[in-house]
């Protein structure tokens, strides 16, 4: 990769990384950003889709719980992650319920913790970490940076993302070493190497 193009990628993904911090308590976090959209291994329909789940699944969360905390709805190929905190177990419940609901939603990876609202210096520590992992992964010349995506919760990163196995492996081996990372959670979609080989030509 050029280097004008590595910095443009780098200003995105950093961009994308503040813009999804979890200072806000309802929080989409997969929306496409700019040149993103284009080089992503998702098809144009999928990613119109999971846009689509994000924000229909805020609202349908925000409705649905009785003490709206900092959850975050993050979804990739039509596999959604919920991440943040909620006040009760009903509340987790009736948030998984809520995006359960939706038309499209293959499956639901619910992480959220009972902890309540979260504090901003925690979203802060949160964001700085996410941005550190997508720098390391920009730093890997053997991942594609661009087809990971990366939430951060309680210094928990999870990672999404249309990968193959050797890619997967690779990607949870770098961001674990990154400074604050507590633990790494996949939810990965494996694809074969040449599925993968594919996805990549056909963005360029």
């Amino acid at each position: 990769m050029k280097t004008s193009a590595r910095l443009t990628l780098i200003a995105a993904l950093l961009a994308s990384a503040l813009g999804t911090s979890g200072c806000f308590p309802l929080v989409a976090t997969g929306a496409a950003v700019g040149t993103l959209a284009v080089i992503d291994r998702r098809t144009i329909g999928a990613q119109t889709e999971d846009q689509e789940i994000e924000l229909r699944g805020l609202n349908r969360v925000q409705e649905a719980l009785k003490q709206p905390g900092g959850v975050s709805v993050t979804s990739y190929n039509r596999k959604v992650l919920l991440t943040g905190q909620v006040a009760s177990d009903a509340d987790r419940r009736a948030a998984e319920a809520a995006i359960g609901a939706l038309q499209n939603v293959r499956s639901i990876h619910n992480e959220l913790q009972i902890l309540g609202r979260p504090s901003l210096t925690a979203s802060a520590a949160d964001t700085s970490i996410t941005a550190r992992v997508k720098t390391a992964f920009l730093q890997a010349s053997d991942l594609q940076a661009n087809t990971i995506k990366v939430v951060t919760e309680s210094g928990t990163v999870y990672l999404m993302g249309l990968l193959s196995r050797r890619e997967a492996e690779r990607a949870a081996q770098v961001a674990s070493r990154v400074s604050g990372v507590q633990r790494v959670v996949t939810v990965f979609e494996l694809i074969t190497e040449e599925e993968a080989r594919r996805a990549s030509q056909q963005k360029q």
